[in-house]
């Protein structure tokens, strides 16, 4: 049953056809946002009636962080989000940051970090938009932020994001190959920055148990061992998706530098791994909607 729980995410099989997504892009950017938002009405209710996993899963979570039964709306809405989301990635991925509200909350020491000529890690999650990060850094100082990520489940989308911007492929790192954490060690050594997601466990990646809005979930270890590989400070990330054409992102000094005692390494790797699993309970809380883990994250507890 553990296995099984754990693959969940890794079966899920890609919605849509190549087809569908490379005119979603070409709507986006040749008519514009307004007629790729009409877009989304129709897509998110098919996804409403024929995607009964999704809108379980979508429930689930909406039931813990609401704190009420979730009902077709609220499902509709969490889905709509989602959709809203990808969509925005066309014009984050082509310099098209003007089309949109982007309102920053504390950059100020992850800008001093980098004009410092130190690298970093910035730890993000599923929760809103982890690209308009990436689009950020580009956008404002020009300095390249590598992203570590499982591309092979959803590899239909990364093809066509990668036809929008071939750039984007070579700050990406693939997980599911060998040395991905020594390669973003090495270029946050060059005063690079690596961004990852610590809210989805890939294979047979190592865990740890924490307390996640009112239940036990696993999280990943592997954004905490790459932080004790290198001597650089950790911020926490947050692009919350707030309607409409509007996005905050926010920014957490998190670590200054991870030093992990060997003896008790587990236990004060599971602290850590909590304390970021805590923050970002709080911003599912503050924007519910913006969480995009589709799948059975709490392993039916």
């Amino acid at each position: 049953m553990k296995d099984k729980v754990n693959k969940d995410w890794l079966n899920q099989p890609e919605r849509g056809t190549k087809f569908m997504l490379h005119l979603i892009a070409w709507i986006a950017g040749w008519i514009g946002r307004p007629a790729g938002r009409v877009l989304l009405y129709p897509i998110c209710v098919y996804f409403l009636m024929f995607s009964g996993a999704m809108r379980v899963h979508s429930r689930s979570y909406l039931a813990r962080v609401i704190k009420r039964r979730p009902n077709i709306f609220d499902v509709y809405k969490h889905f709509h989000t989602f959709a809203g989301t990808i969509l925005d990635r066309v014009f984050m991925l082509t310099g098209r940051l003007n089309l949109l509200e982007v309102e920053v909350v504390g950059a100020e020491a992850v800008i001093d970090c980098v004009n410092s000529g130190r690298g970093c890690l910035l730890l993000g999650s599923h929760l809103g938009s982890f690209e308009i990060i990436r689009a950020l850094g580009t956008d404002v100082n020009k300095v390249p932020i590598n992203i570590l990520m499982y591309e092979d489940n959803a590899s239909k989308i990364s093809e066509v994001l990668k036809s929008i911007n071939p750039e984007i492929a070579k700050n990406v790192i693939n997980t599911a190959k060998p040395y991905a954490l020594m390669i973003a060690k090495e270029r946050i050594e060059k005063g690079e920055m690596v961004g990852m997601l610590g809210d989805r466990k890939i294979g047979t990646e190592k865990v740890v148990k924490c307390t996640f809005l009112g239940g036990q979930a696993t999280f990943p270890q592997a954004p905490m061992v790459l932080a004790s590989l290198v001597s650089s400070p950790m911020f926490l990330i947050f692009g919350l998706y707030k309607g409409g054409k509007r996005y905050e992102v926010h920014f957490e000094p998190f670590l200054e530098m991870v030093q992990i005692d060997k003896k008790n390494r587990q236990n004060e790797i599971q602290k850590l791994v909590q304390q970021y699993a805590s923050r970002l309970e709080y911003y599912c809380r503050k924007e519910p909607y913006n969480w995009f883990n589709f799948y059975d994250f709490w392993g039916g507890d």
